[in-house]
């Protein structure tokens, strides 16, 4: 099999982050630099639903209007947020028993109504429930045992669906349901999942929460990983998922973009082939 030449990884970061994430692509594009060509892209979560826009040729500046309403992954629950968090936050605790946990509370708020509607408004952002030609992985975890799957093109789930699934964060949004199974944001298998893009040429991560979690993009010359400064950390606020954040944090990521190009640019267009 050929390697993949370049790849593009987009990562999680709710309502906020998708914003930024947009706001940042469009901005690039503005300096000549098209992400959307990569070989690869792997979306995870919010990521999901920008990949999923970005290779529809879906216009990512809707980002920089207010939001019409907070929609389903919009109605959060703290409670059940705390009870996510405070799993993942266990001390020594292995992975897969945590998604096992995790799995298990998101599955007591399953509702068929918060679904469908959930999945209705990633198929209204993305705009086609077909795959893209360019190869699109979306991870997603299974609640009820909590292992990860990664789907494609050749999966057999309409991609508004998958991207729904991918991006059901437990406490922002319902289990999605797949051939009788629920599912749950990708982000539970592998933060922004750059373990997908491996053996990549070139390699862009975009990870909205690069100043919470450590990105594992970086550290070769090959490779880049781009995340908000301080300025942009400041726009998204404190709930990644408030909709009155959406248009700064947008407006942030195009801004972020003319700081960025020329490092994004070494990668994308150098003829080092890394590995």
């Amino acid at each position: 099999m050929n390697a993949i030449d370049r790849a593009l990884v987009l990562g999680p970061g709710g309502q906020v982050g998708a914003a930024w994430t947009a706001g940042l692509l469009v901005g690039l594009r503005r300096t000549g630099l098209r992400l959307e060509e990569a070989d690869l892209v792997v979306g995870t979560s919010a990521g999901a639903i920008v990949a999923g826009m970005l290779l529809a040729g879906r216009d990512l500046e809707l980002f920089d209007t207010p939001p019409s309403g907070s929609g389903p992954q919009g109605r959060l629950d703290g409670s059940r947020l705390g009870e996510v968090f405070a799993v993942l936050g266990t001390p020594g605790q292995d992975p897969a028993e945590a998604r096992r946990r995790v799995g298990a509370i998101a599955l007591a708020t399953a509702d068929p109504e918060l679904e469908q509607a959930l999945i209705a408004g990633r198929r209204a952002l993305i705009g086609t429930d077909d795959w893209p030609e360019q190869r699109l992985l979306i991870p997603a975890v299974a609640a009820a045992d909590g292992e990860p799957v990664v789907w494609d093109r050749d999966c057999g789930v309409p991609l508004a669906r998958a991207v729904a699934a991918g991006s059901a964060f437990p406490g922002t949004a319902p289990p999605v349901s797949v051939d009788g199974r629920h599912y749950l944001d990708g982000a539970l298998r592998a933060g922004s999942n750059t373990d997908l893009a491996a053996g990549a040429r070139r390699l862009v991560a975009i990870e909205p929460m690069a100043h919470q979690y450590p990105s594992a993009a970086a550290g070769s010359a090959s490779a880049v990983s781009v995340g908000p400064d301080e300025e942009s950390v400041r726009a998204f606020g404190a709930n990644p998922m408030d909709p009155a954040a959406q248009v700064p944090a947008y407006r942030a990521g195009l801004r972020q973009a003319a700081d960025v190009a020329e490092r994004v640019r070494a990668v994308w267009e150098s003829e080092h082939l890394g590995i």
